[in-house]
């Protein structure tokens, strides 16, 4: 709807959203992809060298990280320094890994990512650079 004087007061041209809801889709959701990848690779989480997701938001990663029983020692979480840049997120975290040395050649790497309208996607490679 355009914005008009009943719009404004209504409230109805604004972006509303379920934050518990999304938070709770989210960490399911990121587990879930991630546990798929792993099971079609003959692989458990105990196997990843690190996990990389999207950056949207420090609870979801640190409770989907908890959820696949990975340290916290694995796990990327950059969001304090760039904020959630969307799409850039996971290229980021993935060049800090590597500024810290915690990502090299031969390390078996988790990405995952939810995203707008509820999308998923998981990937996992062996690091080769």
């Amino acid at each position: 709807l355009p914005a008009s004087k009943e719009t404004v007061e209504q409230r109805l041209h604004y972006v509303k959203q379920d934050g518990q809801a999304v938070f709770k889709f989210a960490v399911r959701k990121t587990e879930e992809i991630c546990r798929r990848v792993l099971e079609r690779n003959n692989l458990d989480a105990s196997q990843i060298d690190l996990f990389v997701s999207h950056q949207a938001n420090r609870r979801i990663i640190t409770a989907a990280a908890d959820r696949l029983g990975l340290p916290e020692s694995k796990v990327i979480i950059n969001l304090e320094m760039y904020g959630n840049t969307t799409a850039g997120t996971i290229p980021l975290a993935l060049a800090d890994a590597i500024k810290q040395g915690r990502l090299k050649r031969g390390d078996l790497v988790l990405l995952a990512s939810v995203g707008a309208g509820f999308t998923v996607g998981g990937v996992l490679l062996r690091w080769s650079l």
